[in-house]
């Protein structure tokens, strides 16, 4: 029985019918989806391509690329993936979660790829075309796609047709996958992520920074000059109007991934702020006012041979599991994997950290002068007697939150930057084993995927997705939780 076949089996509609359900009852993960990037030398003669990955143990080809969809277009950069239906839409039978969503972020095309005619080889459906984002809703860098319960598909944008920060969302039609129109009523200064809590009536969305600066790579001065964000956009759901700005100031720079708990009546969430490397956690106050506090910070190190002085952890992705307890996020520069009890919201519990590359490993070029944390440099790590190149980047845990994938390709221009064995070599999917009882993580060094293998040479993987669903995709209405809700 394949992901999607489970899950229709279970349920009316697409999804479960609470997280815990979710959790609990939701099956194993077989195939995984993985947008492949191109490096930048052959970036206008070769199209970026979606992989589709063997997760299943029990298969022959375990742990291989079982098929690649190229997409018609050169030098998109894909990135991150949404779905056209979710969990949102659990009580809506005629809903069937059968299509991923893929923005691309530099050239502001957005595929449409059919998965439920054969989950093992998606095809292209549709796309829209740029011209299509400039005319109709004037926005460019497409990133993140949330389903909504209206069965229409929303996608944030960072930038104005020029490249220019601008932030706002794009409405699509769930049936036709054409443009609808602009979400919101006025635009704001800076786009990226974003999560919406309908029973309280807000979405909360974050800040990476202007398109004309991430894409040709990270320049401090930028931050200095005021080119990327360092805010929570509080918005009315409803009225599609931002009510608040939230100002995390110097120890909130560039918030990128944002999530509330997964309990659709909760007040709060948490947010992982890259350059600062800390992790927020914001909440609605009795007055209705939205208010947000540090509370994991993770230490600059002071190095040498590295492009500054102070070297961040550089907090790229985190995700919360199903049942709200653990938090989990990368290191992407200083190269670990930690998890969180956050069973104490206020004050999250160290309780598992795995290792896998980095810029501060032991035989590198980087020298760690002071570290708060660490008393010596981390080994290298090998998998498969391969050496893990770059550092932990996308995450993506499984339903039942015992397994943890990861990516090591942050952004093109960012990869060549700070690990251009990437480009050279091509990343890697590793998969994590986590205790769920106890917390803790060990890494599993009999899998590994290596995208340096491809065909036509080597790419870089970035986003991790399931055919049925995960806790990174999947958002929860109360209304379809009710008395199902565990």
């Amino acid at each position: 029985m394949s992901d999607c076949e489970e899950e229709s089996a279970c349920c009316g509609g697409p999804g479960y019918a609470s997280p815990l359900s979710a959790m609990r009852s939701g099956a194993r993960e077989t195939l995984v989806y993985i947008p492949c990037i191109i490096p930048p030398s052959r970036r206008n003669v070769e199209p970026d391509y979606l992989v589709t990955v063997d997760v299943d143990p029990k298969s022959p080809t375990y742990c291989k690329v079982i098929h690649r969809l190229h997409m018609p277009n050169v030098a998109d950069e894909l990135h991150h993936s949404g779905w056209n239906a979710c969990s949102s839409c659990h009580d809506d039978p005629s809903r069937s979660r059968n299509r991923l969503i893929l923005p691309s972020v530099n050239s502001n095309r957005i595929y449409v790829v059919d998965t439920g005619t054969d989950q093992r080889k998606p095809q292209l459906d549709t796309s829209i075309e740029p011209w299509e984002m400039t005319e109709k809703c004037g926005m460019s860098a497409p990133h993140t796609t949330h389903c909504l319960g209206s069965g229409d598909i929303m996608i944030s944008c960072m930038g104005d047709p020029k490249g220019d920060a601008k932030g706002g969302f794009v409405l699509i039609d769930g049936k036709s996958f054409t443009i609808k129109k602009k979400w919101e009523r006025e635009s704001i200064e800076f786009g990226y992520d974003f999560w919406y809590q309908p029973y309280h009536n807000v979405m909360i969305s974050t800040e990476w920074g202007s398109p004309k600066a991430f894409r040709s790579g990270f320049n401090p001065d930028h931050v200095k000059q005021g080119l990327y964000g360092q805010c929570l956009n509080v918005w009315d759901w409803q009225k599609h109007e931002r009510i608040q700005r939230i100002d995390l100031g110097d120890e909130g720079l560039i918030p990128l991934e944002i999530r509330f708990l997964h309990d659709p009546e909760a007040t709060e969430g948490f947010v992982g702020c890259a350059l600062s490397s800390n992790v927020f956690r914001f909440w609605r106050k009795p007055d209705g006012v939205w208010d947000a506090e540090k509370v994991i910070d993770i230490p600059s190190k002071k190095v040498q041979n590295w492009a500054l002085p102070d070297m961040p952890g550089l907090i790229t992705d985190i995700l919360l599991s199903l049942d709200d307890r653990f938090i989990y996020f990368s290191n992407w520069i200083h190269g670990d994997i930690r998890q969180y009890d956050i069973t104490d919201r206020r004050n999250p519990k160290l309780v598992g950290q795995v290792w896998l590359g980095g810029s501060i490993q032991k035989g590198g070029k980087v020298k760690v002068t002071e570290d708060k944390e660490l008393t010596r440099q981390p080994e290298p790590v090998y998998v498969k007697g391969r050496l893990v190149r770059g550092g932990p980047q996308m995450i993506q845990l499984s339903l039942d939150g015992k397994r943890l994938y990861v990516t090591s390709s942050l952004f093109s221009s960012w990869d060549q930057q700070f690990y251009p064995e990437l480009i050279t070599e091509g990343s890697q999917l590793f998969q994590i084993d986590v205790d769920t009882v106890n917390g803790g993580m060990t890494l599993n060094k009999n899998f590994l995927v290596d995208f340096g293998d491809e065909p036509n040479g080597p790419v870089m993987a970035h986003e991790v997705r399931y055919p049925g669903g995960d806790c990174s995709s999947d958002i929860w209405l109360a209304s379809t939780v009710g008395k199902n809700k565990l």
